[in-house]
């Protein structure tokens, strides 16, 4: 398969680059599942060299395929960010053959820690904090951390929906972000609304709460994946911006593309340098294929600096 030229792009479908999203999107990362990898022949053919690449673990994927989808990407040359949903992993033991396998069969040496969107715990553990609090990691070398984030809140801390245990949990995380080696960084769940985002983010770090931010962001998709995958995830106001274009007809059958929430962000970051989102997430509900367009087009096709944030 030809690869593409990741040359900067003079314009777009609709007129020039945005300077400012360009400059918003350089080392964005994007999301895969072992059953949609396999759909794709060549990720070279999509995303730039060196981009992230975050796997999703999701319940009843057997560890195998994960480890294969790792070793197939990081063969591709691209550094590989599995999940590890606490509440799927059984216990310490089986938390550490987790890790010795992707770090032996893949290279991985980050994570994203997460809770996992499972009402019970399948053994010991229920939140990210728990498996960080093995040092496992930090025994096997790994030079990043991510924990999950949420503009939105988050009902399986706060079933109420306030804020006081997510912050209580940011700020423990804060705490330990001192103490590994590992850089640390939130990853937050997709939003589709940005005012509530940059209130939220500000809000942080008012709180004392510094770790870059890696916001998410719905690629491509037909409006009514968008929404079905909104209510399954728990996004919360901005899923007002979805149904709101619902009710326009002349809209209903376009697909939904992220342009107003990145715009708006990147502008943000643009007049205020020391925001502290410092990149871009992108879940590829309608698509990798998809989401990799949209991002090229766009300005998204630089190659990953050797230290990113």
């Amino acid at each position: 398969m030809a690869l593409l030229n990741f040359k900067k792009r003079e314009t777009v479908e609709n007129g020039p680059v945005n300077p400012t999203v360009e400059a918003f999107l350089k080392d964005y990362s994007i999301e895969v599942m072992p059953r949609t990898a396999e759909k794709v022949e060549d990720f070279r053919a999509l995303l730039p060299e060196g981009t992230r690449v975050y796997i999703a673990h999701i319940e009843g994927t057997p560890i195998e395929d994960m480890v294969a989808t790792a070793k197939r990407l990081a063969a591709e040359g691209y550094p590989v960010m599995p999940h590890f949903p606490a509440r799927i992993i059984k216990d310490a033991k089986t938390l550490e053959n987790w890790i010795a396998m992707y770090q032996g069969e893949a290279g991985v040496e980050q994570a994203l820690l997460l809770a996992g969107g499972v009402a019970e715990p399948h053994g010991d553990f229920h939140c990210s904090m728990q498996l960080m609090e093995t040092g496992l990691f930090d025994k096997a070398g790994f030079k990043r951390l991510h924990v999950a984030g949420h503009p939105e809140g988050n009902k399986d801390i706060d079933p109420k929906g306030g804020d006081a245990n997510v912050m209580d949990a940011l700020r423990w995380k804060q705490k330990f972000s001192e103490t590994t080696d590992a850089q640390m960084a939130l990853a937050t769940q997709f939003c589709f609304e940005a005012k509530p985002i940059i209130a939220w983010a500000n809000g942080l770090k008012a709180a004392g709460i510094d770790l870059p931010i890696h916001i998410g962001i719905a690629g491509p998709a037909k409006l009514q994946t968008l929404i079905k995958f909104a209510i399954a995830c728990g996004v919360g106001p901005s899923l007002k911006v979805l149904q709101k274009r619902a009710m326009d007809v002349s809209k209903l059958l376009l697909p939904y593309e992220p342009n107003d929430v990145v715009t708006e962000l990147a502008a943000h970051k643009a007049a205020n340098p020391d925001f502290n989102i410092t990149n871009v997430h992108f879940f590829p509900l309608g698509g990798i294929k998809t989401n990799a367009t949209w991002a090229i087009n766009n300005g998204g096709s630089s190659t990953r600096p050797v230290n990113p944030t």
